[in-house]
């Protein structure tokens, strides 16, 4: 990595050098490739669980079984949901993102020639 420091710029440090490198822009481009989509959906499916609460209240008091309605079931998917897109991405970043950040990390250290 320390062909992309500049002779005499005192400016860029080790930090800098892999702030700038291939490795940690694919790294960072992967990382919001998948992040930005599933934090766009969960907050989606966030708000719509809010409307349906303030603007559909007959749907969200229908009964389905017992005293449990629908508004139940949904803030229940909540948390599932919630769980759900904490194991995909640990998977996901195990697969992804883990190996490459190592690579980086024992390149960075000196002990990766």
């Amino acid at each position: 990595m320390s062909e992309t420091r500049r002779a005499g710029d005192p400016e860029l440090t080790t930090y800098r050098d892999v702030q700038l490198s291939p490795d940690f822009s694919e790294l960072r481009r992967r990382f919001r490739r998948f992040v930005f989509p599933m934090t766009g959906l969960f907050l989606a499916w966030y708000f719509l669980y809010v409307l349906l609460a303030d603007y559909a209240t007959d749907f969200m008091s229908t009964r389905v079984f017992g005293n449990i309605n629908v508004a139940l079931l949904l803030g229940f998917g909540q948390f599932v949901s919630t769980f759900a897109i904490t194991m995909i991405y640990v998977r996901w970043a195990d697969k992804q993102i883990d190996p490459a950040a190592e690579r980086m990390r024992r390149q960075i250290e000196g002990e990766d020639k």
